[in-house]
This record gives C-alpha cells, sequence and structure tokens, in this order.
C-alpha cells in the first residue's frame, strides 16, 4: 500500500527535527536522553577541582560529577550512555549551560545572585575559603595583622589598627568575590594601599615571588595549588587565617527542577554516606575545621 505524500513529508520532517539539537531552555534530562550523551563543562587549568593533564581529565569536581553521571545513566536507562568533557573559560561557563551546550558545571563555583539570574546551582560541594599568600620575610606588622594579632598595644585608633596593613601593594583575581572583598575590605578600613588585579593564580605567586605585590589574596586551596606548582614553598607560605567563607556548587540550567533534583539527591546521599568526604580527602586533603561544620547541613533529609 502507497503512503500518502502528505503523511511522507510529515515523517520525514519528523525524522528531520529528532536530528536537530534541542532548543535552550529544553529539559535537561531528555536531551540527555536523545543524545545518549552527557556532558560536563569544566576549567581545565584549576587544580586540585578540575585539570586536564594530558587528556586526562580529573579533579574533586569531575569524580563528584561521575558519579552523578551514574545515577543520570540508571535514572534513564541509557547502559551505553557517553560522558562527554567540554574545557571551558570561565567566561565561557554560564553561556554554555544556558545554551545547551554542557549539561551540567563540574568546576566549584560560589552561586551570588548575580549567577542566579542566569543559572542554578546544586547543592554546596564546597566551602571556598579566602586566603592569603605572603613571603616568608614578609613584614612581621603585615603578617600578625593578616594573622589576626594585634598590631598596636597602646591607645588604638583606626591609623594604628590599620598600620600593618597600609602601605602596601595587594594583588588578588580579577573579578568576582575576591577583588569585591579586597576592595570593600580597604574602604572600611580607610587601608592607604595598592590593589592590582591578576588573571591568575600562577601569576599573583609570581608577583609575591618578584616582590611587586606583598601579598596576594584568593580561594586558599587554589593559592596552595598554585604555590606548590611554582616550585617556590621556601620563599612563601600559605597563612592558616581564613578570611571569609563562601559556599560552592555546580551550575546548571535555570529553571530544571528535575534535573536540579538528580543532582541534590546524588550530592546529598553522598553527604549522608560520608563518601564525599572520601572524594574530598583525595584531592583536598583532610577537612579544615570550618568546612567539617557546614558538611553535615549541605545534604538534604
Amino acid at each position: 500500500m502507497n503512503m500518502k505524500p502528505h503523511n511522507l513529508i510529515s515523517l520525514l520532517l519528523a525524522s528531520l527535527l529528532a536530528l536537530l539539537p534541542l532548543p535552550a531552555g529544553a529539559n535537561t534530562l531528555e536531551r540527555i536522553r536523545m543524545s545518549n550523551a552527557f556532558t560536563l563543562g569544566y576549567l581545565p587549568d584549576l587544580a586540585p577541582f578540575s585539570s586536564d593533564a594530558g587528556g586526562n581529565v580529573s579533579g574533586y569536581g569531575i569524580e563528584l560529577c561521575l558519579k552523578i553521571a551514574d545515577r543520570v545513566k540508571t535514572e534513564l536507562g541509557l547502559s551505553d550512555l557517553q560522558v562527554r568533557y567540554q574545557p571551558l573559560s570561565r567566561e565561557q561557563a554560564l553561556g554554555a549551560i544556558r545554551s545547551g551546550t554542557i549539561d551540567i558545571f563540574c568546576t566549584p563555583t560560589p552561586e551570588t545572585l548575580a549567577y542566579r539570574k542566569q543559572v542554578s546551582f546544586s547543592r554546596p560541594v564546597y566551602t571556598a575559603g579566602l586566603g592569603v599568600v605572603v613571603r616568608t620575610d614578609a613584614a612581621p606588622s603585615l603578617v600578625r595583622v593578616l594573622n589576626g594579632e594585634e598590631v598596636h598595644t597602646g591607645p588604638t585608633w583606626r591609623a594604628t589598627i590599620n598600620q600593618g596593613l597600609a602601605l602596601h601593594t595587594y594583588a588578588t583575581i580579577k573579578g568576582g568575590l575576591t577583588e569585591d572583598w579586597a576592595r570593600d575590605r580597604m574602604r572600611k578600613l580607610g587601608v592607604i594601599a595598592t590593589l592590582v588585579m591578576v588573571d591568575s593564580h600562577a601569576q599573583g605567586i609570581q608577583m609575591v615571588a618578584e616582590r611587586k605585590a606583598d601579598a596576594f589574596f584568593g580561594e586558599r586551596m587554589l593559592l596552595q595549588s598554585a604555590l606548590d606548582k611554582s616550585g617556590a614553598n621556601d620563599q612563601m607560605r600559605v597563612l592558616d587565617t581564613l578570611f571569609t567563607f563562601v559556599p560552592a556548587a555546580f551550575p546548571l540550567e535555570r529553571g530544571d527542577e528535575d534535573f536540579r533534583l538528580l543532582v541534590d539527591t546524588v550530592i546529598s546521599e553522598l553527604y549522608h554516606s560520608g563518601e564525599i568526604e572520601q572524594v574530598h580527602r583525595k584531592y583536598l586533603g583532610e577537612l579544615r575545621e570550618g568546612a567539617r561544620l557546614l558538611f553535615p547541613i549541605y545534604g538534604l533529609p
């Protein structure tokens, strides 16, 4: 029996539409089902959270996302689900989520109101802490004040409080929470100092090494990683002080509650089982006291 022309045309159109990518804003799980692929976005140069060494993608965030991939495979019944990796710059990440180029961004990212206008976030997977690198021969007054110690024991006024912080050059990563924090802190304390912006942790470490900056502020784990890579641990050190805590999570498509529920379920189960602590220990070392207090409340019941 011959198929009618309009039925044939409809069938061809349906077949062609099935080959097209789903439009931005489409259901993430349905997009994964149709493509049989789960695409993980990541920053390739942010070890120990995410890195690409000769094509070997690894890190704390990557391993957690692979556990999410296992759940996606089970939930959708896709035994041959392909896991794809998409390296991105920080500037490209949010756009890649909105366009559906990636399904989840696996480098832990601090959640802000500005970011929430564009993407949603999973439950926190890491507690970022703002730290500082100084030279081992840094001025004692600077080190004391950065460690939160008293600098002046006589009559106290703003000038004496800030004596250890003033007239120095500080460096921090351009843009984001660290720059905002540094500018706000200098403004509130009335510190007369120079703030220099850098593009990477390696560049900030280099500025301190070359005495172009007296201190470099950044995420403490990344500061330590960059310092270890520089091979200059005998010349510089990361102070124990943490100036602020910020929960970090995985950005994903805004408004997709079904996918977000799946991601949050996996993360919560990792907290309840203690498995996330094992992953943390593998890549990031032992939990600091502040993070240990927050971990139990990150997982949903």
